[in-house]
């Protein structure tokens, strides 16, 4: 059985712990009618997470995090065969034991995109990108009004507001060293950011890690998911992780992402604004993995990760 759990760190326990997760994924199957099913975790993400036999993925929530497990349940009925992508087609989704609570969705084909864009060729990751926006566009297209209430925020200048005043000692909990520290107050508040005049529905993560593709198929991309962190906010807050997890600071595929998006290039100074407020902004890691700037400062680091010819 699963213990209760209140915090990050003791979720980290325990999703460390294959001895404990893997009888309850088994006994929570076989109240699912799986019983003796095949179950394998997904060495990835932050919760537990099993294929189950060849079609479906269970995913389990500690009760802290129960909000998520109810807005990705909610999100996956309501997005089914509304993209021009497949995302997974919820199953079952309730409670578990201790405050857990799981959803069982269908399994995407395909590959993880991360794990498969060194093998594809330069053309087949321009047509990657230029689907994976339109992808994009068309959740965006989408009436956000029904899922507002329950994916929130619901006054995004407010949470705008508390992702600004909350900005530096975000970064400093990512490590971040002292000279990039003490640009970020000056640096946002020399960016104004309107209040979206379409507030639309936001994946928050559209990145290669939560896109499937297949390489015997013309690598066309077969899958999004991970609508856990969604949220009804500002277009722009999805472009950060365009730039930083998709397109990887790539000026040329940047621009074809926004062709094949629709949109006209969002300034580089307000997407970089939008990484510092970004939830899961996490600065120092981004520095490490992503192209240096010719200047330690927010302006250049801005025109290096968000630019486009």
């Amino acid at each position: 059985m699963l213990p209760s759990v209140d915090t990050n760190d003791e979720l980290q326990e325990v999703v460390s712990d294959e001895a404990l997760l893997r009888p309850a994924a088994q006994e929570l199957c076989g109240q699912l009618g799986l019983a003796g099913a095949r179950i394998v975790r997904f060495p990835e993400g932050s919760l537990p997470v099993y294929s189950v036999g060849d079609a479906l993925v269970l995913k389990l929530y500690p009760a802290f995090e129960a909000a998520q497990a109810v807005r990705e349940a909610h999100l996956l009925a309501h997005l089914w065969g509304q993209l021009p992508v497949p995302t997974p087609r919820l199953h079952a989704a309730d409670q578990y034991k201790n405050g857990w609570r799981y959803v069982l969705m269908s399994r995407l084909p395909g590959e993880d995109l991360n794990e498969a864009w060194p093998r594809a060729s330069r053309t087949h990751q321009e047509r990657i990108v230029a689907e994976a926006a339109e992808c994009l566009a068309a959740l965006h297209d989408l009436d956000a009004a029904p899922m507002a209430a329950l994916v929130g925020p619901p006054d995004w200048g407010r949470f705008v507001a508390g992702q600004r005043s909350g900005a530096v000692e975000q970064q400093v909990g990512g490590g971040l060293s002292a000279p990039w520290l003490e640009q970020i107050p000056d640096f946002l508040r020399s960016v104004p950011l309107p209040a979206p005049r379409r507030p639309v529905l936001l994946h928050t993560e559209f990145m290669r890690e939560h896109l499937t593709v297949d390489p015997d198929d013309g690598w066309s991309l077969t899958g999004l998911f991970d609508f856990e962190p969604a949220m009804v906010g500002d277009p722009a807050y999805d472009f950060v992780s365009v730039g930083l997890f998709l397109t990887r600071a790539d000026p040329h595929l940047l621009k074809i992402f926004y062709e094949a998006y629709g949109q006209s290039p969002f300034a580089p100074r307000e997407l970089m604004a939008y990484t510092l407020l970004h939830v899961y902004s996490d600065l120092n890691w981004y520095l490490r993995t992503l192209p240096t700037p010719p200047r330690k400062d927010f302006e250049s680091l801005a025109e290096t990760w968000f630019s486009v010819p």
